[in-house]
């Protein structure tokens, strides 16, 4: 277990602290609830640098830090549609997308497959959606709009690590 490792398992301790945050009666939870989400993002970026300039990449980070960014998105998305701030349809392409990386992630893992790394598409996509993740937080105009181009921008990304999966593994 090393440090960029140790910021991924936080990172996955702040998804309960942003449904508490999320639907808590709290003066500016919204205000909050976003800290919590930008909070997350910010050790993602955080343990990649240390992880790839320290030379600390590990085959658990390797899993476990796409996992922690699946699983904070898919909390997020989850309260949102319980929030009517979005679709089941887009959830429901989002979490499609996100489970279908996760699960392969694991499957393939478990069965002694190199693993990707996190590219700068993944990164891309996350910073993009974090940016989408305030628009809806804040009912901003054209919002769902921009999630679209996300959500698309996802599945592309998806592919892209499916290629570069196939050539790692062959």
């Amino acid at each position: 277990m090393n440090v960029p490792n140790i910021l991924t398992v936080f990172r996955l301790g702040l998804i309960p602290v942003y449904f508490l945050v999320f639907f808590s009666d709290f003066a500016y939870n919204m205000e909050l609830a976003l800290f919590v989400i930008f909070l997350a993002g910010a050790t993602d970026i955080l343990d990649g640098y240390l992880a790839r300039t320290y030379g600390l990449v590990t085959e658990l980070g390797s899993m476990l830090d796409p996992l922690a960014d699946k699983l904070m998105m898919l909390s997020v998305v989850l309260s949102f549609v319980i929030d009517d701030r979005i679709t089941w349809l887009m959830a429901g392409l989002l979490i499609f997308r996100d489970l279908g990386m996760i699960l392969a992630s694991v499957f393939f893992v478990t069965q002694g497959k190199k693993t990707v790394p996190a590219t700068v598409w993944g990164k891309a996509n996350t910073v993009l959606y974090y940016l989408a993740l305030l628009a809806l937080m804040f009912r901003w105009p054209y919002a769902e709009g921009y999630l679209w181009g996300v959500i698309i921008l996802s599945f592309v990304t998806s592919f892209h690590y499916i290629r570069r999966f196939n050539a790692m593994n062959i």
